[in-house]
């Protein structure tokens, strides 16, 4: 992929620009646990047809809302920066960086629009994120990380008025 086609974010199996997994699939697993539960008035039949209707029409707002920022560009970027920042330590790699980073620049693409709105979240869901992973960062390592991307991320959408 060249540089001026880092913004395309092309679709694995399509090649079609634009793909938002991410966006995507948070929209389509929040779509289908509303989809479900409403759906359940009406019993277990219900509440299936609920969790499927819940999951496109969420797969599909997810989208909506990724098509503002590229993942596929935020990766790129951080890799090629992340040990040029102050919240560097020697003798960590991308590896141990990329899921503070990825938390941040998600975060924001999900529409939190202030950074205090995710940030006690994360510190209480980072220990599994850091096991899941395999970073080596505590919490208080990773935080700055985070908000660095998420703080990127938001330069893009206060620049574009997007959400």
């Amino acid at each position: 992929m060249t540089t001026g086609d880092k913004n395309l974010n092309l679709d694995p199996i399509t090649d079609e620009p634009g793909a938002h997994p991410v966006g995507t699939g948070v929209g389509a697993g929040g779509g289908a646990l509303a989809g479900a539960a409403a759906g359940a008035i009406g019993g277990p039949v219900g509440a299936a047809v609920g969790a499927v209707v819940g999951a496109v029409a969420g797969g599909l707002a997810g989208h909506s809302v990724a098509e503002g920022l590229n993942p596929t560009a935020e990766e790129a970027y951080w890799k090629g920066a992340y040990d040029k920042q102050d919240h560097y330590r020697e003798g960590y790699t991308y590896d141990d960086y990329a899921p503070a980073y990825r938390a941040g620049w998600e975060s924001r693409a999900a529409g939190h629009d202030r950074w205090e709105q995710v940030r006690d979240d994360w510190s209480q869901r980072w220990d599994g994120v850091q096991r899941q992973h395999g970073s080596r960062l505590k919490w208080d390592e990773a935080e700055p990380a985070a908000r660095a991307a998420w703080d990127r991320a938001n330069q893009y959408y206060v620049f574009n008025k997007q959400e």
